[in-house]
C-alpha cells in the first residue's frame, strides 16, 4: 500500500506542481490560451489565479517534502486534506459555470487526495506519525 500511495502522491504532485507553476509564471491571457479547458479563469483576476497557483505549490510541497526529509511527516496527509478543499472550491466553480464534465475531473482529483489522506492517516502512516 505504501508504494501505491507514493505513486498516486507523485502523480498528483507532478500534475498540481505543473499547474501551479504555470498559473504563477504565465499571464492570465497566456494561461487561458494554453489551457483550453480553463474557462474558469474568466471569473478571476490575475492576482487570484497567481494565489491559487501558489496554494497548489505549497500543497505539493507539503505532500512530498516532509516525508522525504523525515521532519513532520504528518504534514503530508494534512496537505492532501488542504488540496481536497482546493478541489472542492474548483468543483463548486465548475458547478456554478455548468461545466459538468470538467467538474467530474475536479471531483476525481478530490477523491484521489482523499485516498492519499486516508491512506496516510490510517492504512500506511509514515514512521513517526
Amino acid at each position: 500500500m505504501n508504494v501505491a500511495l507514493w505513486i498516486i502522491t507523485g502523480a498528483l504532485a507532478v500534475a498540481f506542481g505543473t499547474g501551479g507553476a504555470s498559473q504563477i509564471l504565465l499571464t492570465k491571457e497566456r494561461y487561458r490560451a494554453l489551457a483550453t479547458s480553463q474557462h474558469w479563469v474568466d471569473d478571476f483576476s490575475a492576482g487570484h489565479i497567481k494565489a491559487i497557483g501558489t496554494i497548489k505549490l505549497i500543497g505539493v510541497t507539503g505532500l512530498i517534502v516532509p516525508p522525504l526529509v523525515g521532519i513532520a511527516p504528518a504534514l503530508s496527509p494534512i496537505a492532501a486534506c488542504g488540496l481536497m478543499l482546493l478541489m472542492s472550491g474548483a468543483a463548486t466553480t465548475r458547478f456554478r459555470r455548468s461545466e459538468w464534465a470538467l467538474m467530474a475531473g475536479d471531483i476525481g482529483y478530490l477523491l484521489a487526495f482523499a485516498f492519499v489522506a486516508w491512506g496516510r492517516f490510517l492504512l500506511a502512516p509514515f514512521p513517526g506519525m
